[in-house]
Formats: C-alpha cells, structure tokens, sequence
C-alpha cells in the first residue's frame, strides 16, 4: 500500500481500486500500526456525526472492503488492524529516516538515490484537512526533513557531493523558509569546493528569508560563507578573499 504521494494499494504488480472510504479507514489503520478498537476507529473517521452513525458508517466501510476480494483489514468482534501481510511504503521511510538520524548507526548501505526518493515525497499531500491526518501529515513532513538534512550530511562526510547536493536540494524544496535546510546544503558546496554555488545557495537563503520573513540568515550560516554585504552602491555580496 502506498500512502506517499497519493494513495494506491497494489496485489503484485496489479493495481487495486478501492473508493475514497475505504482508503480513508486503510490509511488510519495504517497510519496507527497497531489494532484500535472499533469505537476509536469510528469516533476518528467520522468526528462530526454521532455515535451511532459513525458505528453505522464503520459497519458500511467494513462490508465494502470485505467484497474487494482481498483480505486487507483483520477484524475481530472489538478490535481492526490492517492486515499483517500489508506492506505499507510509509512504515519503510519511518525506519529509514531513523536510522540516518541515528548517529550510532552506520547507513552506507541506505545511502543512495532509492532513499532519497522514497524521503522527497510527504504523506497523503492531496487528501482533505481533517483533525488526524494533519497531525499524522506534520510529524512525518517534520521527521523526512530531518532526515534529509542527516542524509546530507553523512553523504557530504563520504565525499559523495553529488548526492549530498541532491539530498540537500530536495530538503530546500520541501521547506525554502528551514534554515537548517540551507546550511547543510551550503557546507556540502564548500566540502566540494563549489565556493560560488555555496554564495549562491546562501543568497537564496538570505532572500526569501527576507521576503518572507524580514529576517536575516542565522550568524552560524553567515559564518559559513564570509562575505561582504551590500555597500552604499548597492553592489552584491562577494566572497572575501582568503585570510581577509
């Protein structure tokens, strides 16, 4: 089952059509990882209704995803899970995102495009607004830029500056305001000697801090790249030669 990006449950390599209220209880399910009794799962779904409808609307759910023809929710009298032989892609970014921010860990064997991928994408970024599915959609947006910003580092450390730039370029995508973002990104440019991509990075920082903001870069990112800033003539920032 897919769930970054969009949502999409697959048997094999053939697409399974499944209609927007079973999706909505496949991904909660999915998105607690552990069984909820039937109630929660109602009262969660269905905020606005009463008890009794909600219940009644869990019911119609339950017998709509029974006639797919493929086991997809384990049900008892109290409690639903979605079924253990499920493969969610989600459950796989979490534990990798843990990982590269896990500093006693080692992550060469992570370290690659296929990562990187799989740590663009934000959880469900199409579906409606609603109570559980933000709080669900912020944590993970907030954990998958940490990571990233991990996983720029450590490929910087590995001199693998390509990647690094990719992994830090696609962090800045995702949130132009996170300073954090534009640091990493501005020391993978200077680890590989890219001293002007690294003015420039810092100058885009610089600019929609301001726009956006009114703020100025932190005094740690301007420590990175020594620059003189704007005269009275209104010229660009350059970098200061070596030793100035």
């Amino acid at each position: 089952m897919r769930l970054l990006k969009g949502f999409a449950l697959a048997v094999g390599h053939t697409s399974v059509p499944v209609c927007s209220s079973i999706q909505r209880l496949l991904a909660f399910l999915a998105l607690q990882d552990m069984p909820r009794s039937r109630t929660y799962v109602a009262g969660s779904l269905w905020p606005d209704v009463t008890a009794a409808r909600a219940n009644a609307n869990l019911r119609s759910s339950l017998w709509r995803a029974a006639r797919m023809g493929h086991p997809v929710i384990d049900v008892t009298a109290r409690e639903l899970a979605l079924s253990r032989h499920i493969a969610v892609d989600l459950h796989e970014a979490v534990a990798l995102a843990r990982r590269l921010l896990d500093g006693s860990r080692p992550c060469d064997d992570i370290l690659g495009m296929r990562t990187l991928e799989i740590l663009s994408a934000d959880l469900l970024p199409e579906w409606p607004e609603n109570d559980w599915m933000r709080i669900e959609q912020e944590q993970y947006h907030q954990l998958r830029l940490y990571a990233l910003e991990a996983m720029t580092e450590r490929l910087t450390s590995a001199k693998r500056f390509g990647e690094a730039v990719a992994a830090g370029l696609s962090a800045v995508c995702t949130e132009p305001l996170r300073e954090s973002a534009h640091r990493v990104l501005v020391k993978a440019h200077l680890a590989a000697g890219n001293r002007a991509a690294a003015l420039r990075q810092y100058e885009q920082c610089r600019r929609v801090l301001r726009e956006e903001l009114g703020l100025e870069p932190s005094p740690s990112l301007r420590a990175l790249v020594p620059v003189t800033h704007d005269g009275p003539d209104g010229r660009r920032p350059r970098l200061q030669p070596s030793g100035a």
